[in-house]
Order: C-alpha cells, then sequence, then structure tokens
C-alpha cells in the first residue's frame, strides 16, 4: 500500500532522527514547507541536544519517540527528516513498530544517515519512500525543494531523473524497484535486520566525505555479502568531498563493473544542491544508454 498525495492544508511533522539542527536551518526547514501550504508541526527532539554527545539530537529514546508520535498521530499527513548527520541507527529499536504499523504507510522523506531509517521502514511496512535532500540541510536550495514537492504532492506521476552531469558507465536498460541510498549507512547495515539486498533491483548510490579507500571497502563489504547478487542496475549520485571524482569512477568500474548491468554516473542525486528526489521501492526503468532512470510508480507500489 502507497501513501497519499500530500495536499495544501496537510500537516507534516519535522523530526530529527539524528543529528542536532541549528536554529536558522529550522527556521529554514518550516518556511520551505509552509510555502508550500502545508502545517508544519516541529517535534521536541529537532531542537534537542543529547546530554552527553553533541552530535545527536536528544537522546535516543526521545528521537525514537517523537518519530513514533509522528508516524501515528491521525492529524500528521507526513514525516520529514530535518537533517541527517548521525544517529538514526541507534533509535531504530526503540520505535514502536508494532504501532507504526497500525497507523499504515505515510510519506516519509529524507536522505543520508535518514537510509536506515527507509531500510527500516520498507521491512516493517513495506511501503515507498522519498530519498531526498532534507529542508534543514545546508544544500537545500529551490531547486531540491521542487524536486521534493513535486515527488510529495505527485507520488503517483512518471518523471524521468537525469542531472546534468548524467553519463553512462556501462550500457544497456533495466527494469525494477529502486533500493539503495547512501552507502555508508547500507554497509554500516550489514548483518542488521533491516539490511535489504538489491536483487532485481535498481541500486541507487551516493556519498560524501569520503576518501576513496573508504568507498573501495564500503563496496566490497556490500559485494561481500551479497547485498548486489542479482542486481538489475545502478544509478550513482554524488560523491562531493570524496576526493578526485575520476578517482571514485575508476574504482567504481573497478569493483562494480563485473556486475555486467547498467550503470549510470552522477544521476542527480546526492549531497549537492540541486539535489534530485528519489522514491525507493517503486517500479523504475534504468536507460543508461540514455543516462536517465524513468520513475513508474503507477505500475505497483509498495514491495
Amino acid at each position: 500500500m502507497s501513501p497519499r498525495a500530500l495536499r495544501p492544508g496537510d500537516a507534516v511533522a519535522l523530526v530529527a532522527p539524528s543529528g542536532p539542527i541549528a536554529d536558522d536551518l529550522v527556521d529554514q526547514a518550516v518556511g520551505a514547507l509552509t510555502a508550500w501550504g502545508l502545517r508544519v508541526e516541529v517535534f521536541d527532539g529537532v531542537r534537542a541536544r543529547h546530554p552527553r554527545y553533541p552530535y545527536l539530537a536528544g537522546t535516543d529514546e526521545q528521537r525514537a519517540a517523537d518519530f513514533t508520535r509522528a508516524w501515528t498521530r491521525e492529524d500528521i499527513a507526513a514525516v520529514v527528516a530535518a537533517r541527517g548527520g548521525y544517529g538514526a541507527q541507534r533509535m531504530i529499536d526503540l520505535i514502536d513498530w508494532d504501532a507504526v504499523r497500525a497507523a499504515g504507510p505515510k510519506p516519509f522523506a529524507g536522505s543520508s544517515d535518514i537510509t536506515a531509517l527507509h531500510a527500516a521502514l520498507a521491512r516493517h511496512l513495506g511501503t515507498p519512500t522519498v530519498f531526498a535532500t532534507m529542508p534543514a540541510s545546508t544544500h537545500f536550495d529551490a531547486a531540491a525543494a521542487e524536486s521534493l514537492r513535486e515527488a510529495l504532492f505527485h507520488p503517483d506521476a512518471t518523471r524521468t531523473i537525469r542531472g546534468p552531469s548524467a553519463r553512462t558507465l556501462a550500457g544497456g536498460t533495466a527494469t525494477g524497484r529502486t533500493v539503495g541510498g547512501n552507502l555508508s549507512l547500507l554497509a554500516a547495515s550489514a548483518g542488521t535486520p533491516e539490511q535489504q539486498c538489491a536483487a532485481g533491483g535498481i541500486a541507487l548510490l551516493e556519498d560524501v566525505g569520503e576518501d576513496v579507500y573508504r568507498i573501495d571497502r564500503m563496496l566490497t563489504q556490500l559485494l561481500r555479502s551479497g547485498w548486489f547478487d542479482g542486481v538489475a542496475g545502478i544509478a550513482l549520485g554524488s560523491w562531493a568531498e570524496c576526493g578526485d571524482p575520476a578517482d571514485v569512477e575508476a574504482l567504481v568500474l573497478e569493483r562494480l563493473g563485473s556486475l555486467g548491468v547498467p550503470m549510470v554516473w552522477e544521476l542527480g542525486f546526492g549531497h549537492h544542491k540541486g539535489a534530485l528526489t528519489l522514491p525507493l521501492g517503486v517500479p523504475a526503468t534504468l536507460d543508461a544508454d540514455a543516462a536517465h532512470l524513468v520513475i513508474n510508480p503507477g505500475r505497483g507500489g509498495g514491495r
């Protein structure tokens, strides 16, 4: 079952599952969502700080309780992660998943560290989610905002995704459900109950601030763990602050080229201004020769 489209007047919850957020960025997020005609409720954890660990927004219990309350309140139409950072994995097991399942699907948006929550929602609800630049991020500009708005207000529309730098790494066409997100979180999730594999799917991968050898290690870990077994196609996003892009591209080809599947470089999503929003868990066709991804949610949402 897929979440319904948002409409002007809907209430959305702004939550902080991971890191703390500066007040000016909270204001930025509220302003952006309000401009779409939405009513925004900022949950307490968004302005909270962990008493011991400054890289966390509130305690694990507080962040999990915020997420549970946001999801289960009938008046909240969607849940949006304000930003990433680190911490989502710490609180996943504290979420009341029975209550979340009983509440049913809702639109959920986030990226980066929020990849862990995308995977958890896929496991517990089997519902599509939205991998998008978050509204309290420094990368959230007008183009990123419009891409997120379109995905939330028109989730059933067929869309063609292609960033300005997209190009072919390995030709061909593949069809499957979108899966993946941030490479670091996918690798860190190996062995957890939420870990999903890319079998039959279009794998989406991006990261930021990782040295090439660390990207090598993470790709190798996913290869050895079987995450890539049976993958239909691969779409790469941005690799900001990861060293020379040519080195990252060469590594990706060396590590993943033997899979023999269509691959696109720099599709347009990730950690950068103007990043495009991509739904996870929906049917899509990757045309690597044309260097684009066509989202086909009307062919059957959910997992």
